[in-house]
C-alpha cells in the first residue's frame, strides 16, 4: 500500500528536495504541497493523505495553529512537524495538537522514509532519544487531556505507559519488561484506547503531564 504524503512548508527547495527524497522510495508518493498553514488545510481536505510534513514556522497560518485546525476537523492525515531545530519550542505545542512527531529538515532519505511510514504504521517520534529530550524539555503542567479522566490501567498498561513516556521503543520495553513484542504493540493499543489518545506521544505527553513520571 502506497503512503500518499502533502509537505507544507514556505521554502520552495524544501518542499522541492523532500518531493524528491520521498518519491524515490517504492512505497510513499507526494500528492500534494502547500506553501502556508491555510494552503496545507485545504490542501488536506482535499486530497485527504496518510501524512503531512508540516513545517512549524510559516507565514500567515502557521504550522501550530494548522495542525490544530487539521486535526481537531477529525482528518485521518497523521502529521509530522519539520524544524531546523531537534528542541524547537512550538514542537511541544504541536504535539499536544495532534501532531505524530517532528524531523528535523536536514534528515536523510533513509531517515525520512522510516518516519513516514513508522508514523504512517501508527507509530510517533522518530527517535526514542529524541522522543525524550523534547519531552523533558517542554511539559508544562497544563495539559491537552482531562485530569477527571480515569484512566482504568492495568498495572502491566500502566508500566508501558511509563516506558513509553521515557522514550523507549517497543523492543526496548519488552526486553526491559521480559514480555514478547507482540504483547508490548497489544498492550500499547490498550493504553492508546482507555485514554482515548491519538498516539504513542500523546500518550508519552499524557503521564508527563499527569505527573505519573516526572520530567527529570
Amino acid at each position: 500500500m502506497t503512503i500518499r504524503v502533502v509537505i507544507a512548508d514556505d521554502q520552495h527547495l524544501v518542499r522541492e528536495g523532500l518531493a524528491v527524497l520521498l518519491d524515490s522510495q517504492p512505497d510513499i508518493t507526494v500528492v500534494g504541497h502547500a506553501v502556508d498553514g491555510q494552503q496545507a488545510i485545504d490542501v488536506v481536505a482535499e486530497l485527504r493523505p496518510d501524512i503531512v510534513l508540516m513545517d512549524v514556522r510559516m507565514p500567515g497560518v502557521d504550522g501550530l495553529a494548522a495542525t490544530r485546525r487539521i486535526t481537531a476537523a477529525g482528518s485521518p492525515a497523521r502529521i509530522i512537524m519539520l524544524t531546523t531545530f531537534d528542541l524547537d519550542e512550538y514542537v511541544y505545542a504541536a504535539l499536544t495538537f495532534g501532531a505524530s512527531g517532528f524531523l528535523l529538515k536536514d534528515a536523510s532519505t533513509q531517515t525520512l522514509g522510516d518516519a513516514v511510514r513508522a508514523v504512517a504504521g501508527g507509530d510517533a517520534m522518530l527517535a526514542p532519544s529524541v522522543t525524550r529530550r523534547l519531552l523533558e524539555q517542554f511539559t508544562r503542567p497544563s495539559g491537552f487531556t482531562s485530569p477527571t479522566r480515569s484512566t482504568g490501567l492495568t498495572a502491566r498498561e500502566t508500566e508501558v505507559l511509563i516506558l513509553i513516556a521515557r522514550g523507549f521503543s517497543n523492543a526496548e520495553i519488552a526486553a526491559e519488561l521480559v514480555i514478547s513484542e507482540q504483547t508490548v504493540k497489544t498492550h500499547v493499543g490498550r493504553v492508546l484506547d482507555k485514554l482515548q489518545l491519538r498516539d504513542r506521544t500523546q500518550a508519552a505527553i499524557y503521564a508527563y503531564e499527569t505527573r505519573l513520571i516526572e520530567p527529570r
